[in-house]
């Protein structure tokens, strides 16, 4: 199947058999509902038998039908509307034991993330920044968060850092204009996706420097900018995507390179301790 599944289930489904076209337009009318469903379920709301679902995907090409459902979650995370977020969140959580659910869902994203890293790729990653001339950190909306965390970090390592601001289009064009082949940038989103993440990796790339993509999956079109990229779950456990995983994955990026940098940032931070102390910048007496 080329194309996302959307298009295909589109441009195909009259060529169907009658179950399996049912299936197509309740997918097409309800992803939002769709992804979240088993295929008991599915079956069931579409008047269709279990097995007539895994079918169903079969047909489609996938292996089973959870392969189909991962297709279909990635379509709803791409598309849907918060107010569909939302509502999602009240189906799936309720309101009974809302604590317990997203924090588990949150562990399970650090687990399903540790298990899908390559550690080969996680360590070109910081060596590209190493070796790097200037650091350029971009990320828009919900993501700049992160950006601007692994910014502070590094810049208390590096004395090359940019944080690239994002308020328009034209200024992050003017903040990374000067980038060359010898700097790196680190380009930072989760659906959905931000164009002006996805033009400034562009940009970057034609001037000649490694980019480097901090994303969900394989999937991502930031991945077909990158020189690296490296994959956090950010499912949606709320009508708020979470960055529970890849705020970890950005902590062992920074952990990483301070264990490298070890005797230049042991310097820099019993500076900063001997200023702090001057200044009284923190509160001592407890």
């Amino acid at each position: 199947m080329n194309g996302s599944l959307t298009d295909f289930l589109r441009n195909e489904m009259q060529s169907f058999s009658k179950s399996h076209r049912m299936l197509a337009e309740y997918i097409l009318s309800n992803y939002d509902k769709a992804a979240f469903m088993t295929a008991a379920k599915l079956g069931k709301v579409v008047n269709v038998s279990e097995s007539t679902v895994i079918r169903f995907a079969n047909m489609l090409g996938y292996d089973g039908y959870p392969e189909l459902q991962e297709a279909l979650l990635k379509t709803a995370h791409n598309k849907m509307t918060v107010a569909q977020r939302l509502q999602v969140t009240k189906d799936r959580i309720g309101d009974s034991d809302v604590l317990t659910g997203v924090l588990q869902a949150d562990m399970d994203k650090i687990r399903v993330t540790l298990d899908k890293t390559d550690s080969k790729t996680f360590q070109a990653v910081v060596d590209c920044i190493l070796q790097a001339e200037h650091i350029y950190i971009i990320g828009v909306r919900s993501s700049s968060s992160l950006a601007e965390f692994l910014g502070f970090y590094l810049n208390l390592m590096f004395d090359n850092v940019k944080i690239v601001g994002t308020s328009g289009v034209s200024e992050v064009y003017e903040q990374v204009l000067h980038i060359k082949k010898e700097d790196v940038i680190i380009c930072i989103s989760y659906p959905r996706y931000s164009n002006r993440t996805i033009k400034a990796m562009k940009f970057a790339g034609l001037r000649g420097a490694r980019v480097i993509a901090l994303t969900d999956d394989k999937s991502s079109p930031l991945c077909a900018c990158a020189d690296y990229s490296l994959f956090a779950k950010s499912d949606m456990t709320s009508f708020v995507d979470s960055l529970v995983a890849p705020l970890s994955l950005v902590n062992a990026i920074i952990a990483a390179l301070a264990i490298r940098k070890e005797k230049d940032l042991t310097h820099v931070l019993q500076e900063l301790e001997d200023i702090w102390d001057e200044n009284q910048v923190y509160d001592e007496k407890s």
